[in-house]
Protein backbone atom coordinates (compact mmCIF):
# COMPACT_ATOMS: atom_id res chain seq x y z
CA UNK A 1 0.00 0.00 0.00
CA UNK A 2 1.11 3.13 -0.98
CA UNK A 3 2.02 5.73 2.16
CA UNK A 4 0.24 9.02 2.58
CA UNK A 5 1.06 12.13 1.75
CA UNK A 6 0.99 12.97 5.33
CA UNK A 7 3.51 10.71 6.64
CA UNK A 8 5.97 11.48 3.83
CA UNK A 9 5.83 14.70 4.02
CA UNK A 10 6.62 14.75 7.67
CA UNK A 11 9.24 12.42 7.49
CA UNK A 12 11.12 13.70 4.40
CA UNK A 13 10.12 17.85 3.77
CA UNK A 14 13.47 18.43 5.27
CA UNK A 15 15.30 16.45 3.55
CA UNK A 16 13.83 17.49 0.52
CA UNK A 17 14.17 20.99 1.29
CA UNK A 18 17.46 21.13 1.92
CA UNK A 19 18.25 19.51 -1.24
CA UNK A 20 16.17 21.97 -2.92
CA UNK A 21 17.71 24.80 -1.40
CA UNK A 22 20.81 23.41 -2.24
CA UNK A 23 20.19 23.83 -6.11
CA UNK A 24 17.72 26.91 -5.41
CA UNK A 25 19.70 28.82 -3.52
CA UNK A 26 16.79 30.59 -1.88
CA UNK A 27 14.11 29.24 0.32
CA UNK A 28 11.05 30.60 -1.54
CA UNK A 29 11.59 28.21 -4.36
CA UNK A 30 12.82 25.84 -2.54
CA UNK A 31 9.72 25.13 -0.18
CA UNK A 32 7.86 25.20 -3.97
CA UNK A 33 9.52 22.63 -5.12
CA UNK A 34 9.14 21.07 -2.41
CA UNK A 35 5.23 21.23 -2.40
CA UNK A 36 5.42 20.32 -5.82
CA UNK A 37 7.03 17.09 -5.11
CA UNK A 38 4.54 16.31 -2.85
CA UNK A 39 1.57 17.08 -5.38
CA UNK A 40 3.13 14.92 -8.37
CA UNK A 41 3.74 11.46 -5.79
CA UNK A 42 -0.09 12.24 -4.65
CA UNK A 43 -1.07 12.38 -8.29
CA UNK A 44 1.01 9.84 -9.46
CA UNK A 45 -0.31 6.19 -10.00
CA UNK A 46 2.91 4.43 -9.44
CA UNK A 47 3.38 1.36 -7.06
CA UNK A 48 6.99 1.42 -5.32
CA UNK A 49 8.95 -1.57 -4.26
CA UNK A 50 9.73 0.00 -0.35
CA UNK A 51 10.06 3.14 1.33
CA UNK A 52 13.86 3.40 0.11
CA UNK A 53 12.30 3.06 -3.50
CA UNK A 54 9.85 6.01 -2.67
CA UNK A 55 12.36 8.61 -0.65
CA UNK A 56 15.22 8.32 -3.69
CA UNK A 57 12.31 8.75 -6.36
CA UNK A 58 11.51 11.77 -3.86
CA UNK A 59 14.66 13.16 -3.89
CA UNK A 60 15.54 12.55 -7.27
CA UNK A 61 11.70 14.47 -8.12
CA UNK A 62 13.30 17.23 -6.00
CA UNK A 63 16.00 17.77 -7.61
CA UNK A 64 14.48 17.76 -11.12
CA UNK A 65 12.14 20.23 -10.36
CA UNK A 66 14.56 22.86 -8.30
CA UNK A 67 17.01 22.54 -11.51
CA UNK A 68 14.27 23.38 -13.55
CA UNK A 69 13.11 26.28 -11.14
CA UNK A 70 16.61 27.66 -11.86
CA UNK A 71 16.31 27.66 -15.60
CA UNK A 72 13.30 29.50 -15.23
CA UNK A 73 13.17 32.98 -16.61
CA UNK A 74 11.46 34.78 -13.10
CA UNK A 75 13.85 33.91 -10.23
CA UNK A 76 12.29 36.53 -8.25
CA UNK A 77 12.15 37.23 -4.65
CA UNK A 78 16.11 35.76 -4.16
CA UNK A 79 17.62 35.58 -1.02
CA UNK A 80 21.05 36.05 -0.49
CA UNK A 81 22.72 33.34 0.90
CA UNK A 82 24.46 35.44 3.78
CA UNK A 83 20.76 36.47 4.65
CA UNK A 84 19.69 32.63 4.55
CA UNK A 85 22.89 31.30 6.86
CA UNK A 86 21.32 33.83 9.49
CA UNK A 87 18.19 32.27 9.73
CA UNK A 88 20.11 28.76 10.57
CA UNK A 89 20.97 27.81 13.73
CA UNK A 90 24.96 25.95 14.00
CA UNK A 91 26.70 23.75 16.59
CA UNK A 92 29.84 25.31 16.27
CA UNK A 93 31.47 28.56 14.07
CA UNK A 94 33.44 25.48 12.37
CA UNK A 95 30.40 23.86 11.38
CA UNK A 96 28.89 26.98 9.82
CA UNK A 97 32.11 28.37 8.41
CA UNK A 98 31.89 24.40 6.28
CA UNK A 99 28.09 25.17 5.73
CA UNK A 100 29.11 28.29 4.02
CA UNK A 101 31.68 26.55 1.79
CA UNK A 102 29.88 24.01 0.89
CA UNK A 103 27.08 26.25 0.05
CA UNK A 104 29.55 28.60 -2.21
CA UNK A 105 31.08 25.02 -4.25
CA UNK A 106 29.71 24.64 -8.18
CA UNK A 107 26.41 22.95 -8.13
CA UNK A 108 27.35 19.56 -9.31
CA UNK A 109 29.70 19.24 -7.00
CA UNK A 110 27.51 20.77 -3.72
CA UNK A 111 24.78 18.46 -4.66
CA UNK A 112 26.76 15.16 -4.18
CA UNK A 113 28.20 16.62 -0.94
CA UNK A 114 25.61 17.36 0.54
CA UNK A 115 23.48 14.03 -0.62
CA UNK A 116 26.41 11.69 1.01
CA UNK A 117 27.29 13.86 3.89
CA UNK A 118 24.31 15.41 4.60
CA UNK A 119 21.56 12.86 3.83
CA UNK A 120 23.33 9.65 4.32
CA UNK A 121 23.14 8.38 0.78
CA UNK A 122 25.68 5.77 -0.68
CA UNK A 123 27.29 6.46 -3.73
CA UNK A 124 25.75 3.63 -5.38
CA UNK A 125 22.60 5.38 -4.35
CA UNK A 126 23.77 8.92 -5.24
CA UNK A 127 24.11 7.75 -8.81
CA UNK A 128 20.84 6.31 -9.14
CA UNK A 129 19.44 9.37 -7.91
CA UNK A 130 21.26 11.68 -9.97
CA UNK A 131 21.25 9.28 -12.63
CA UNK A 132 25.09 9.32 -13.43
CA UNK A 133 27.51 6.49 -13.05
CA UNK A 134 29.14 5.36 -9.58
CA UNK A 135 32.58 6.39 -10.98
CA UNK A 136 31.37 10.67 -11.70
CA UNK A 137 29.82 10.68 -8.07
CA UNK A 138 33.80 9.27 -6.61
CA UNK A 139 34.95 11.81 -8.62
CA UNK A 140 32.96 14.90 -8.13
CA UNK A 141 32.74 13.89 -3.91
CA UNK A 142 36.63 13.86 -4.82
CA UNK A 143 36.75 17.26 -6.42
CA UNK A 144 34.41 18.57 -4.15
CA UNK A 145 36.10 17.44 -1.18
CA UNK A 146 39.42 19.16 -2.66
CA UNK A 147 37.70 22.13 -3.65
CA UNK A 148 36.91 22.29 0.30
CA UNK A 149 40.32 21.53 1.56
CA UNK A 150 41.55 24.11 -0.67
CA UNK A 151 39.07 27.00 0.50
CA UNK A 152 39.09 26.46 3.89
CA UNK A 153 43.12 25.85 4.13
CA UNK A 154 43.47 29.42 2.62
CA UNK A 155 40.85 30.45 5.18
CA UNK A 156 42.49 29.04 7.51
CA UNK A 157 46.36 30.46 6.49
CA UNK A 158 44.94 33.77 6.04
CA UNK A 159 43.32 33.67 10.04
CA UNK A 160 46.86 32.92 10.96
Amino acid sequence: MKPSVKELFEKYRNNLYAAAFNICGNAADAEDVVQDTFIQYYLLKKEFDNEQHIRAWLIRVAINKAKNTNRTFWRRNKVPLEEYIETLTFETPESEELFETVMKLPEKYRIVIHLFYYEDYTVHEIADILRITESNVKVRLSRGRGMLKETLREEWEDDE
